[in-house]
């Protein structure tokens, strides 16, 4: 009897170990399984390509290695794609219009308020709000990033236009530099520069005829203190909406200056390099945001190249005004970053996009491409150093930055700007005067905006 419950006890004791081994061997499975989904997270991105696919990685690189060490339990990957400029508006709105799950994306400041518009973006406002940080960028950059109140975008980098000139250049032709900062002074410029130099094949100043040419004309509107548009009461639909105003008598006079140009002889030009034109001395002077193009021709790899630089390519951080009584603008550009509503990753997708923007993170990528800052920590703090030695005239762009202003954060934006194309391509091509030019393609415009 007593064999007999031996054996029926260590039977016993048998089916207990063999479950207790089931069990913790069920439990270990699971817990790695449990581990490992939650160490495995990859955010995805969609870019633009910056003129460069692989710049990308200076910035997301060092970005994903701090987000790696904040959360060491998570196994923490990255897939970007990025697009070149012409396709990478459409082919963001088509994946986050198909639902596509997307974390973060580039966007150019004027295309914020088309993609607010149509919900495709995560409303950030009560983030930044526990942030904290938007007093540290410059007023006009973190306003780029507001559509109806609230925060869609942050601006990570901006470029700003004034007036590059060859000093040879212009020494030849007898023109001062100091009278380029007048309507007059430039218009007059102009033509001895162009009667000295085009026997060489070299054109006194450049006048942009390019699908982006309302940009280059922005500034001398807001000079006159006229406005793109305003708010106005009455929309058959909305209460209060935006109306254009660029067809005011500051509109008309602003455009009147480049009717000048043109009159001058200046020839506008339909093929446009960003600058690269200028730097290859085919034009005497030029207005642009040429900054992050100068490395292309004119690599500067320390601060002797940067004075080498400057020693023959002089800056004035300013478009030209009708007089002195006038105050200067310019127009700002550039990249913000925003995290679209079908990202999975939400918190995830805003820790790390506050780490690209960490001016130690964020900084260092500015330098190597001469983008310009938008946060007065970089602009202006102990950053301001490696931006300095990079980019030419680095403290009189800087300075710029206070009187620049960005193109409205409207969805209907793209449509008012080709309107104003069109105005002034009708300028360039003696069809219309000024005031006829922007009066019909403010009343397209009205009907754009719903009027």
């Amino acid at each position: 009897m007593l064999k007999g419950q031996s054996k029926f006890a260590f039977l016993a004791i048998g089916v207990i170990i063999v479950l207790v081994i089931n069990i913790a061997t069920m439990s270990f499975s699971f817990a790695l399984t449990s581990i490992d989904q939650k160490r495995q997270i990859t955010l995805t991105a969609m870019l633009e390509d910056q003129g460069d696919p692989s710049r990308w990685n200076t910035l997301i690189l060092p970005a994903l290695q701090e987000l790696r060490a904040r959360h060491p339990d998570k196994d923490m990957q990255l897939n970007y794609t990025t697009f070149p400029y012409a396709q990478a508006r459409l082919q963001m709105l088509k994946a986050l219009t198909n639902q596509t799950s997307i974390d973060f994306v580039s966007l150019d400041q004027i295309w914020l308020g088309e993609f607010a518009q149509k919900g495709l973006l995560t409303d950030l406002t009560n983030l930044t709000q526990d942030w904290g940080r938007s007093p540290e960028w410059y007023q006009a950059n973190w306003d780029g990033g507001i559509y109806q109140g609230n925060v869609y975008g942050i601006w990570a980098w901006t470029d700003v236009r004034g007036i590059w000139y060859w000093k040879d250049l212009l020494d030849e032709a007898g023109v001062n530099p100091n009278s380029l900062e007048t309507w007059d002074g430039y218009i007059t410029a102009a033509k001895k520069l162009s009667s000295v130099l085009m026997p060489r094949g070299i054109e006194g100043i450049h006048l942009t005829g390019a699908n982006h040419s309302p940009d280059l004309w922005y500034p001398y509107l807001w000079i006159m203190g006229g406005e793109i548009v305003e708010l106005k009461p009455g929309h058959p639909t909305k209460g209060s909406y935006w109306f254009p105003t660029y067809n005011s008598s500051e509109g008309v006079r602003a455009l009147e200056f480049l009717k000048q140009q043109v009159n001058a002889g200046i020839k506008p030009q339909k093929n446009h390099f960003w600058g690269i034109e200028f730097l290859d001395r085919k034009f005497a002077v030029m207005i642009e945001a040429l900054q992050h193009h100068i490395g292309e021709r004119f690599p500067i790899t320390s601060p002797e190249k940067k004075h080498e630089f400057e020693q023959r390519v002089g800056f004035i951080p300013m478009f030209p005004v009708p007089d002195k009584n006038h105050h200067t603008s310019s127009l700002m550009g550039g990249w913000e970053l925003g995290i679209p509503n079908t990202s999975i990753h939400k918190d995830l997708a805003w820790e790390y996009l506050t780490i690209l923007v960490e001016p130690r993170i964020l900084a260092p990528y500015l330098a190597a491409h001469s983008n310009l800052p938008t946060q007065i920590p970089i602009g202006e703090g102990p950053y301001a150093q490696d931006l300095n030695a990079s980019t030419p005239y680095y403290d009189e762009l800087i300075s710029m930055l206070k009187v620049a202003r960005n193109r409205p954060s409207i969805p209907e934006y793209p449509q008012l700007a080709d309107n104003i194309r069109q105005a002034i391509e009708q300028i360039y091509n003696g069809t219309k005067e000024p005031k006829q030019a922007l009066d019909d393609a403010a009343a397209v415009s009205a009907k754009v905006l719903g009027w």
